[in-house]
């Protein structure tokens, strides 16, 4: 039993530890990112479409059920903004299933979403889905702001639209409404949009969001803002979340199922490479599968208490950081103002003005757009920038979710592209030494007459036994006239199937019929069974397996040697075979 607890409830590694200086960090840290949560929770919920209480909601139960099983010390977990717009897009492209009831069935999202993140969690997926390409995610995350942006037009503008997520249509729409902007609602947006910005100018350490949030209940109730048409939250439930049922069934779960996948993979990366990135700034290591068990069982129990799907937040995870946060017992910390917040507050939200909270958002979601990062992608590698780029323009200009399948689809067909036509390099020897380098990168090596010495820089399989085969008869074709000799240096390969042997089996008939001979190189172990099952080893002979080109150039130039009497020993003394 004890080491059941010590596999899955990870708060057992550290809270034996805990200190007095951990518990005065936690405190900060979670104070911090508490009185930020209230702000951004009821502005996220408004994203997402539902009553802004909601969003509080998230920042309680589910902060609670997170420390116990997460390997993260530092995340700050609750509703995103990326997330809502997930949740937002899935909901409208299926709006007609879910108008009777709509908060059920974004209360059942959560659940599934839960219950995708516990599954892969458990059978430890954590690591595979590591491989998600970093492009895709770069290029949605920068997408999502402006769609955001533009969604929240409504509220700053005081207009109506029909709440699209496409960039096109919402811009459509929006120009269509121009005529119909209500002055005063806009006036409150600017002037808070303002404030945000300037304190984020002049004060970057202060919760800019909160003394805003503070400043504009205190502005509405004084200018008596009811008689100034503009939409305010109005009344806010006091108390706890209510218990809540999903409204499980076939049809529903089948109909948020392609919503929900989308959702715990993109909440699953976002929170692996927050927490990756906290872990290597502090020093000690996370689990991957163990950070979708932890988000998986805040979803699920969450679901159960009125919670939307809850994620790691970038923006308060480093103020928790910088505030001092030792441990995830931090966000207990939160939960508590947020529960003091829902038991005492929520009347001081009635006169909260709509365009205020649409301010807050698109301030929070501007910060989000990382252009360093699709400068890093692009200077790194040229395909993964214009990954992350057709990823944007996807998601901007088609939708979240397609944007999202497609950067994935584009992602896996580049590997493919790649897997099947991936590099050979030509070797040459480097004088008076053994190594033999790469032609193109090192200007020092130089080719031995008569022997084409090839390195295959990859797994030799079905995926691309067919392109290594015309290759390495292309360039041995291009050879001069007395070139006889053939090495393969495979110390770069990894696998080989039946198909690759096959492959191999039709080089070397061509080969002969060429008058010129093969050799391998560098085979590892395991390949090396491969062979000598295949009855390949027979087919070539053992008396061209050697383990370094040098052992292979060396027992050419015996055999060229001995051709020759002699005459051919001088014109390699300088190579020190």
């Amino acid at each position: 039993m004890g080491a059941w607890h010590r596999t899955f409830f990870k708060i057992t590694d550290w809270i034996s530890g805990y200190t007095l200086e951990d518990a005065a960090g936690d405190l900060k840290g979670g104070l911090t990112t508490g009185f930020i949560l209230i702000p951004q929770g009821m502005a996220y919920a408004v994203i997402a479409g539902v009553p802004p209480i909601y969003g509080l909601y998230a920042g309680l139960i589910p902060l609670l059920i997170y420390p116990l099983f997460t390997t993260s010390r530092h995340l700050s977990i609750g509703p995103v903004a990326i997330d809502m717009l997930i949740v937002a897009a899935g909901f409208g492209a299926v709006a007609a299933s879910v108008n009777n009831d709509y908060l059920g069935y974004v209360l059942l999202l959560t659940l599934i979403t839960g219950i995708l993140q516990l599954g892969m969690g458990l059978l430890r997926l954590g690591s595979l889905f590591n491989f998600f390409s970093r492009p895709v995610i770069s290029g949605f995350v920068m997408a999502a702001p402006l769609i955001i942006a533009l969604t929240q037009l409504e509220n700053l503008f005081g207009i109506q639209l029909n709440g699209s997520h496409n960039m096109i249509r919402l811009a459509g729409e929006f120009l269509s409404e121009f005529n119909h902007i209500h002055l005063a609602t806009l006036w409150w947006g600017v002037a808070s949009m303002a404030v945000l910005l300037l304190l984020k100018r002049v004060a970057p350490k202060w919760p800019g969001s909160v003394l805003v949030l503070g400043l504009s209940l205190i502005a509405a109730w004084l200018s008596g803002i009811e008689q100034q048409n503009v939409a305010i939250v109005g009344s806010i439930p006091a108390g706890l979340p209510p218990l809540s049922l999903p409204p499980v069934g076939y049809e529903s779960v089948t109909t948020l199922l392609p919503t929900a996948l989308t959702l715990a993979l993109v909440q699953f990366m976002t929170i692996t490479s927050l927490s990756n990135l906290f872990a290597k700034r502090h020093g000690y290591l996370v689990d991957s599968s163990q950070e979708l068990v932890s988000l998986g069982a805040s979803n699920i129990t969450g679901s159960f208490f009125s919670s939307l799907p809850v994620s790691s937040s970038i923006s308060r995870s480093a103020a928790s950081e910088q505030a001092g946060a030792r441990t995830p017992l931090s966000n207990v910390i939160t939960a508590v103002i947020i529960l003091l917040t829902l038991l005492f507050l929520t009347p001081l939200f009635y006169y909260l003005p709509m365009p205020v909270l649409a301010s807050i958002i698109i301030v929070a979601v501007f910060g989000l757009i990382d252009i360093e990062e699709l400068k890093f992608l692009i200077k790194t590698r040229k395909s993964e920038g214009g990954i992350a780029l057709f990823t944007f323009f996807c998601t901007l200009f088609i939708g979240i979710q397609e944007g999202i399948l497609l950067g994935i689809g584009v992602s896996m067909l580049v590997m493919l592209v790649k897997v099947s036509r991936p590099d050979v390099a030509e070797l040459g020897v480097i004088p008076n030494t053994r190594s033999f380098k790469n032609l193109k990168r090192n200007p020092d090596a130089r080719r031995i007459d008569g022997i084409l010495i090839l390195r295959i820089d990859a797994s030799f399989s079905f995926m691309n036994a067919e392109f290594f085969r015309d290759f390495i008869l292309e360039k041995s074709r291009q050879q001069s006239p007395d070139t006889r000799h053939v090495i393969i240096d495979g110390s770069s390969m990894n696998m080989l199937d039946t198909t690759a042997i096959d492959s191999l089996i039709s080089i070397i008939k061509t080969l002969r019929q060429w008058e010129m001979d093969l050799y391998l190189t560098g085979l590892k172990g395991p390949i090396r069974d491969i062979i000598h099952r295949s009855g390949f080893e027979e087919y070539l002979g053992s008396d061209h397996f050697h383990r370094t080109p040098h052992m292979a150039v060396k027992r050419i130039l015996q055999i060229l040697d001995e051709e020759d009497d002699g005459g051919r020993s001088n014109q390699y003394e300088s190579y020190s075979f």
